[in-house]
């Protein structure tokens, strides 16, 4: 299971720290999802070797402009292993769920952020994930909180009934904020999420990172064309 963070300086705590506190918590691995203007200075592979957690380099595209947002992901796209849109603008979810280059669509409720069928079967269409973000539920009181878990509540619904693929964090901007797999289960379970579409979802974001590290490797030529390395040493 993987957690998506926002490190210095997008967040509180060094990419290092980070990791460090997941190998702890049992997580295998953190996505690095810092917004484009506040990458933070990190060598994925130091730090993997150091704490024993596998580093995916990621970006986390905040614009309210379509036309900034295809410039940024064409940019982007090759760049970084997981290529996030920030959402909440009606908009921009509507947007990122119509492009195939896009992995995930991070908190798509919030603010005045919604998704109704036809972005869901959009994003199903085109295998964008829609981000289930606990963040607000761990963090925020009140109003707030209560405005986020039902805005869970019916992502999840059209989630269900359209079978749109869908990752899950807890989101955090530091270490201290960051909780174990069994603890965002529970918190998830209390909004109303079945355990194992939990897991499958903290899951999710490493199966992203395998997937695209081997679309990007040398062992592919071409699209759709991909060396086969048994009949090239035969």
């Amino acid at each position: 299971m993987y957690e998506a963070v926002h490190a210095h300086p997008d967040g509180d705590a060094t990419v290092a720290r980070h990791a460090l506190t997941a190998s702890e918590y049992g997580f295998e691995g953190v996505v690095v999802r810092n917004h484009g203007d506040r990458q933070a200075d990190y060598d994925a592979g130091e730090v993997a070797d150091a704490y024993g957690v596998d580093v995916v380099a990621g970006i986390e595209l905040r614009t309210d402009d379509r036309s900034q947002a295809a410039g940024l992901i064409d940019r982007y796209r090759e760049e970084r292993t997981l290529l996030v849109v920030h959402g909440g603008d009606p908009d921009l979810n509507r947007f990122a769920c119509e492009q195939p280059k896009v992995d995930v669509l991070a908190h798509p409720m919030r603010d005045d952020g919604d998704v109704n069928h036809v972005l869901a079967k959009a994003a199903a269409d085109n295998g964008v994930r829609l981000e289930f973000n606990l963040g607000r539920v761990l963090r925020a009181e009140g109003g707030t909180r209560v405005r986020a878990i039902q805005g869970l509540r019916k992502l999840r619904e059209l989630v269900e009934t359209y079978d749109v693929p869908f990752v899950v964090s807890g989101d955090p901007t530091s270490h201290l904020q960051m909780r174990a797999p069994r603890e965002l289960v529970a918190v998830g379970e209390q909004v109303g999420f079945d355990a194992e579409q939990l897991r499958e979802g903290l899951r999710e974001w490493g199966r992203l990172a395998a997937r695209n590290r081997e679309r990007t490797s040398e062992a592919f030529l071409e699209s759709g064309v991909r060396l086969d390395t048994h009949e090239e040493n035969g």
